[in-house]
């Protein structure tokens, strides 16, 4: 049974990424600061992992930390050596993701998200560790002007946290390149994750006022906010508002589990990899739509343009098809049924 590290494995992605290896029978090992998610949230895994087998609890292991700490992170890795247990894979998750937040704190960002992958570069390289899949995002290409972006589309962010996702690739493929007969990398650019799991055990949970759309929607439609403000109703788009392409969170957990078993069962390569719908949706028809599925009242008003936002951005998807034949099979309607959910049970 391999043991795999997930850093910020008690986060959005990170969560429902641990659960679905689990449920495939690998050992996870979770790191995690709580800077972006609550103390309790951990408990909830285990509870859905208890739910799904009670043999999963088994397979769990926590430790508390900020990845920039070399001697924890040494710590984790010489613990699973003594057992006989070596960690085999990393999946790394953990990092700062707020755009607007990035653009007040551009320090902060490249602080926690480059400082934090040199030190687990530094500290895998150690324990001969080789194989990782990294959190990137769609946010490295900017404003392009492709309907759907690939792969091979320019890199180009237009805000702080972008530009420490796309350094990161970089630093990443200078790793690959130095050593290319051990490595194996992939970086997961992904789009917009929504939804949660099934069970509404798990789910987004950012601590304070939340960055992303998703769970303001749900906030407010719960009565913790007043209203959504919709950045923008005069982009360029069919109904003035911004265009993504949201993806539920279960498909992306999936999507990790298959990049992780395509690099450890072929040879040593790098890749990046989009993960998306290929399915634009504008905020005002996400809107809509979870009215319409949830029965439930959103009220909204339009404010000005966020700086770093652009119009229109929506995956080509078909590399990660062909190379992984992985294919996203939630709709957008049940994104916001699962969503809303978790908002239900969570309270």
């Amino acid at each position: 049974m391999k043991r795999i590290l997930v850093t910020g494995g008690n986060g959005f992605i990170g969560s429902h990424t641990s659960i679905v290896l689990l449920q495939k029978d690998y050992e996870v090992v979770i790191v995690d600061s709580f800077i972006n998610s609550s103390r309790n949230f951990y408990e909830r895994i285990k509870i859905l992992a208890k739910r799904i087998d009670s043999n999963l609890l088994r397979r769990i292991i926590f430790f508390e930390g900020d990845i920039r700490d070399k001697n924890l992170l040494e710590g984790i890795f010489r613990k699973s050596a003594n057992e006989g247990k070596r960690i085999v894979g990393v999946i790394h998750f953990a990092g700062l993701k707020a755009v607007a937040e990035s653009l007040k704190e551009p320090s902060k960002y490249w602080d926690f998200n480059f400082i934090g992958t040199f030190r687990l570069i530094e500290v895998m390289e150690k324990y001969d560790c080789r194989t990782l899949i990294f959190s990137s995002s769609a946010t490295v290409y900017g404003c392009s002007k492709d309907f759907l972006i690939s792969e091979n589309a320019a890199v180009n962010p237009i805000n702080p946290y972008g530009h420490t996702k796309a350094a990161i690739e970089n630093f990443l493929k200078n790793i690959y390149d130095s050593k290319s007969d051990k490595w194996r990398i992939a970086c997961l650019r992904y789009f917009n994750p929504i939804g949660a799991h099934s069970t509404g055990l798990i789910g987004d949970n950012p601590n304070g006022i939340p960055n992303n759309i998703f769970p303001f929607i749900n906030q407010v439609a719960i009565g913790k906010i007043e209203r959504l403000e919709i950045f923008g109703n005069d982009w360029d788009t069919s109904d003035g508002t911004c265009i993504r392409d949201y993806i539920h969170v279960m498909d992306l957990a999936e999507g990790h589990i298959l990049s992780l078993e395509f690099l450890l069962e072929n040879e040593c390569r790098f890749i990046n990899l989009n993960l998306g719908t290929g399915i634009g949706t504008s905020v005002l028809e996400l809107v809509n739509i979870f009215q319409e599925e949830n029965k439930v009242k959103v009220p909204f008003n339009y404010a000005d343009r966020r700086v770093g936002d652009i119009a229109r951005i929506v995956a080509d998807n078909g590399f990660a098809y062909s190379l992984l034949n992985w294919k996203p099979t939630k709709t957008i309607n049940e994104m916001c049924k699962d969503g809303w959910r978790w908002q239900q049970v969570k309270g």
